[in-house]
């Protein structure tokens, strides 16, 4: 078996924001039972000098579901202002990102490789071909910020292990 465009971007990415959705759920359950403020949470950062759980649950989403829309037309920005969102909004944004990833075809998926893209931020213009971008810059990124939201709700004391990072692993049947 080779590995497909669709195998990189749209499985990968599936299997990780079930691990996001997963862990905002426990989240939500140990809050039920601790006391846990989840509003709190939403602004809380590990370190001074990074960004709240909000911008890593965003990124997460943006880099998914923003990555796929973003090699599909050859262009990704930075993610639209959303405001102040609640834990829930949050958590609607992963089940958004996973409902769009769910739908896209993977013959539709693999033809998007071999293409030029564009990452534009202000006046800085990267160019990168489709490949590279989701190789180099989209899927490492996502993974940070899966990682990051995983460790704040963990640093909250929300009980989770590793198994619940990975997602539902894709094994051979």
């Amino acid at each position: 078996m080779s590995l497909s465009f669709y195998d990189c971007s749209v499985a990968s990415f599936l299997q990780t924001l079930g691990g996001v959705k997963n862990a905002m759920e426990r989240g939500v359950s140990c809050a039920s039972e601790s006391g846990l403020d989840l509003e709190a949470l939403v602004n809380f950062s590990l370190h001074e000098d990074m960004l709240p759980f909000s911008f890593q649950v965003i990124s997460v989403w943006h880099h998914s579901l923003g990555a796929m829309k973003g090699l599909s037309a050859g262009l990704f920005e930075p993610p639209p202002k959303l405001g102040d969102l609640s834990y829930a909004e949050l958590m609607g944004l992963v089940d958004e990102a996973i409902d769009f990833c769910s739908g896209l075809d993977a013959s539709v998926v693999n033809d998007l490789g071999g293409r030029p893209m564009l990452f534009k931020m202000s006046k800085m213009e990267l160019p990168f071909t489709t490949e590279s971008f989701l190789l180099s810059f989209s899927l490492p990124n996502f993974y940070f910020h899966a990682t990051t939201t995983y460790s704040i709700l963990r640093h909250h004391g929300v009980p989770l292990g590793k198994l619940d990072y990975l997602g539902n692993l894709r094994m051979s049947t």
